[in-house]
């Protein structure tokens, strides 16, 4: 699927229109069988729902058996006939394999963590095959984006990591996937269309200016005006995505190659509460949001204890990991109220 195809709403399903030039196998499989909406976990591929249809290279080795069948009885050649059965033989031997490879397949959604609007959400699916027998060159795949293969042995399990692009803030829902095999020769090609019950949090852009936080909302303290906290080094932590390029240990990053950041220890001792309509309405919405995760980032990197004010909501004054996280959750998930 194109991922600037048009939606179509049909019920309370969702279906996405095919570009020009998709294969005809695609269009009848949208057709027959529309998106049904999120599964519960585990889903299982059952016999009933594992589909196979013949690839174009298996087309053309039946279009050879066939002519070969013509000429040996033409001919009636002995051996012409025993080739041709042999390699019939080889072709339903290939189908079965081919089937099986998907056949009671269990498969169930994993964690996803946030990510920023714009970076690409990362999913995990579980596979798990109840089997004795190995299932080799599986492939998972979303859109037109591109497949994922793994191999899973008996009775074991398997983790396929997904990345797909999240384009806009909110609850991402990947949609729609199919599970494939063309194992063990190429001639057959065997799908399952799956939904499973997964979602990723997409957090605002951070706004890309450097934007000082509002210094009047800081309620009077001993504590920096700002809440910088830069008075004394206190070390080094992997690079988050957002985090201000002031803090980045440039010098580790000529001799390392890896990116991280500074940490201050000091006098970061104000609170500040963060407000949406301290923000200029003149940049709409997104940006206002974008710009309120900016100052979020840039808060919690200061040690600094802040709130968040919505016209929904207020979260009280916090810091640390699981408060930067709230915050920026409920920036994902604000809905502006209607004029």
């Amino acid at each position: 699927m194109s991922t600037d195809a048009t939606l179509v709403r049909t019920g309370t399903t969702r279906r996405k229109e095919r570009p020009l030039g998709t294969p005809i196998r695609d269009r009848v499989g949208d057709w027959i069988f529309p998106p049904k909406g999120p599964e519960a976990a585990p889903v299982l591929l059952s016999q009933r729902r594992v589909y196979i249809l013949p690839t174009n290279a298996g087309l053309l080795f039946g279009m050879t058996l066939l002519l070969m069948l013509i000429g040996s009885i033409n001919y009636n050649l002995s051996l012409g006939y025993g080739l041709t059965f042999l390699l019939t033989g080889t072709g339903i031997v290939c189908m079965l394999h081919t089937w099986r490879n998907l056949a009671n397949l269990r498969l169930a959604p994993g964690k996803s963590e946030p990510v920023f609007a714009g970076d690409r959400a990362r999913f995990t699916i579980l596979a798990k095959n109840p089997g004795r027998v190995s299932r080799c060159s599986v492939a998972i795949q979303f859109s037109d984006k591109e497949a994922s293969y793994f191999d899973i042995g008996p009775t074991s399990e398997a983790t396929v990591r997904i990345r797909i692009p999240a384009p806009s803030r909110g609850l991402f829902r990947p949609g729609q996937f199919r599970i494939f095999t063309t194992y063990p020769l190429g001639l057959f090609y065997a799908w399952a269309n799956v939904e499973l019950d997964m979602s990723c949090l997409v957090y605002p852009t951070p706004e890309a200016n450097i934007v000082p936080l509002p210094e009047h909302l800081a309620r009077a303290g001993t504590g920096n005006a700002t809440g910088k906290g830069d008075d004394d080094f206190a070390g080094l932590r992997e690079y988050n995505p957002g985090d201000s390029p002031r803090h980045i240990a440039w010098k580790a990053v000529t001799h390392t190659g890896v990116f991280t950041t500074k940490l201050f220890s000091g006098a970061a001792g104000t609170d500040l509460w963060l407000d949406l309509a301290d923000t200029p309405e003149s940049l709409g919405l997104e940006n206002r949001l974008s710009r309120l995760t900016r100052w979020i980032i840039e808060a919690a990197q200061n040690g600094q204890r802040y709130g968040l004010r919505l016209p929904d909501q207020q979260i009280k004054l916090g810091a640390g990991d699981a408060h930067q996280a709230r915050c920026l959750e409920a920036l994902a998930l604000y809905a502006a109220p209607s004029p």
